[in-house]
């Protein structure tokens, strides 16, 4: 099919005829025969898209702008498998008050017990949960699962009861009336804003000094100092703008995600982040997603972004048109704005950490662990190394692996050296590397031995990276290696490869989490020599008596405790024990004479 060179918007679809890709051009020729060319250039998820394309129309438009407005319209009507989609899942959020004893305050999404008093609805979630929280700080209400008047003075106070964040009824520390009228203040507190509380909360105290009840003034002194102190917070998180979205992803060789941080007023009012597919483009990703975002979500006056837009200012045309007002779209590169975005930045850190099993100061040590050493992407799995012998007796070796930033330990191993005796740290490193990766090419598919890893941390310096290189170059491999040295107090000071050092100290999140992976592997190998080294020095002794094996000899052991007292007891002692003959008896006492 021959393609003009204008633009316009494509639809691929499968065998079934089923849309599966929509997308906008600003030449539609050129666009759509990109994605039948190489694919390598192409993402996993583009090449899986094209391979499922059977047939596909277009449509002409005259600028790119009607391109962009159909393709928005097409998409939503058809949602498209290979699109990037945003569900909205957001519905009304509540603030239930129930109608007990002793009235609880909670979030909710629907209003569902009639025996319930309500404040609502809100669109946010994240504003609801934060009120409610804070609300319960401020009126020390309790934010467990007890049951009052049922649990009512029957137990200790939880933590909260102890740092004076709750006033604990689980205890008795509180009646039954003053805590009705906690709720009560709390309700007004939540329906009325925090001047009006504080209006009301100041008359109150008042009236309480007044008439000399002293403990409930203080009480309410207490709640207006809490107030305050939760609007100097929200302060912290703010800027001096009406109203401002901060957007922001973060991209791993699996997952993505996008977050989004929303100000109305100069004050943080949501937040939300949504999972999806890792982008090949950021520049695209950027476009897409926000265009996507808007086509839910209310547009403000000013965008602020993480990094660049593809096509920015058809984006902002688009916008515009939406709204009906002018929109700025931001790169914020200092002073608030830019703190915004490195905090919408850490949140989609967080969330795609969360979503992956590791913390998010573990993922950014990852991702700077990357950059660091020229990888391609974050090290996800890393094998470590280590000998350890004693003056070049029982050498052995202990791998360890850290997945994700944290120990993997049902993918730990450990090697006996078979190769040689002696002292010799750099043979036996080339030694355990041969064997590690023959079990790569020659165990069953069950067999952790068979991922192959993104890294691979040597406890030593370049001696020890020299000696494995030839090694992954043999086995035709494409495996990074580096070492990792320690400096005179046996502390991680630096990264080694083939030709000198990488400095760490600087950077805080590296440094941990290589000092944590050399710690690891050095206790995971001197504790294999250890147990090796006590069977070694055990079987010098007792099993080298003839007739005394293994068996006999741990009897023995669990009879006397110690070779000593083995060495010490008579023969008639000896047989004593179950399993010794008089002949073993003799034996193991004529050895110990004669040693």
């Amino acid at each position: 099919m021959a393609l003009p060179l204008t633009p316009g918007v494509y639809i691929m679809k499968n065998k079934d005829k089923k849309i599966i890709y929509i997308g906008k051009a600003k030449a539609l020729k050129n666009r759509v025969s990109s994605y039948f060319g190489s694919h390598s250039n192409h993402s996993l998820k583009v090449i899986r898209m094209v391979e499922n394309v059977d047939d596909f129309d277009y449509i002409l438009c005259d600028t790119e702008f009607e391109a962009l407005v159909l393709e928005c319209s097409l998409i939503k009507q058809h949602m498209p498998k290979y699109n990037i989609l945003l569900k909205d899942d957001k519905g009304y959020n509540y603030i239930k008050v129930t109608k007990e004893e002793f009235p609880r305050i909670k979030e909710c999404y629907r209003m569902d017990d009639e025996n319930a008093g309500y404040i609502g609805p809100f669109i946010s979630n994240f504003s609801v949960k934060r009120a409610v929280t804070e609300t319960l700080k401020i009126f020390k209400l309790p934010s467990c699962n007890k049951k009052f008047p049922r649990d009512y003075g029957k137990s200790r106070p939880c933590l909260n009861g102890f740092m004076g964040l709750c006033s604990a009824p689980c205890n008795a520390r509180i009646s039954k009336e003053d805590y009705v009228r906690s709720v009560s203040d709390a309700v007004a507190f939540l329906k009325g804003g925090s001047a009006k509380a504080v209006k009301d909360m100041t008359a109150k105290m008042q009236q309480y000094s007044e008439e000399m009840e002293f403990e409930k003034a203080a009480q309410m002194r207490d709640r207006i100092r809490a107030v305050k102190n939760l609007e100097e917070k929200q302060k912290v998180v703010s800027i001096n703008v009406p109203e401002e979205d901060v957007f922001a992803i973060v991209n791993s060789n699996k997952k993505a995600c996008f977050d989004v941080i929303r100000f109305r007023n100069g004050r943080l009012t949501d937040s939300e982040h949504w999972l999806i597919d890792s982008v090949e483009n950021l520049s695209e990703a950027r476009f897409e997603l926000i265009e996507r975002y808007y086509s839910m979500r209310d547009i403000p006056a000013r965008v602020a972004v993480d990094g660049d837009i593809e096509d920015e200012e058809l984006l902002r045309e688009h916008l515009e048109s939406l709204r009906g007002r002018k929109v700025e779209i931001i790169h914020p590169q200092r002073g608030e704005h830019l703190a915004i975005v490195n905090m919408c930045i850490n949140n989609a850190n967080e969330h795609l950490a969360q979503n992956q099993g590791r913390l998010g100061k573990e993922m950014a040590a990852l991702e700077e662990l990357g950059e660091m050493l020229g990888l391609p992407k974050p090290p996800e799995y890393i094998e470590s190394y280590d000998i350890s012998h004693t003056f070049g007796a029982d050498n052995v070796a202990g791998m360890v692996v850290f997945h994700n930033g944290r120990p993997m330990k049902s993918a730990y191993k450990r090697f006996s050296i078979k190769g040689f005796d002696g002292q010799n740290d750099v043979g036996s490193m080339n030694e355990v590397l041969t064997r590690r990766f023959k079990h790569y090419y020659e165990d069953d598919e069950s067999s952790t031995f068979k991922i192959l890893p993104d890294l691979i941390l040597l406890d030593g310096g370049e001696p020890q990276v020299n000696a494995v290189l030839p090694v992954i170059r043999e086995m035709k491999l494409d495996v990074p290696v580096f070492g990792m040295v320690k400096d005179s107090k046996h502390r991680t000071r630096a990264i080694a490869y083939d030709d000198g050092e990488i400095a760490i100290n600087s950077n805080r999140g590296v440094f941990t989490l290589v000092s944590t992976i050399q710690e690891e592997v050095h206790r995971f190998a001197i504790t294999y020599h250890h147990k090796k080294h006590q069977k070694s020095s055990f079987s010098t002794s007792l099993t080298r008596i003839e007739g005394i094996g293994e068996k006999k000899a741990k009897l023995l052991l669990k009879e006397f405790k110690t070779i000593g007292k083995i060495k010490e007891a008579t023969e008639e002692e000896l047989s004593a024990v179950k399993g010794i003959s008089l002949t073993d008896a003799k034996r193991i006492t004529e050895y110990y004479r004669s040693i």
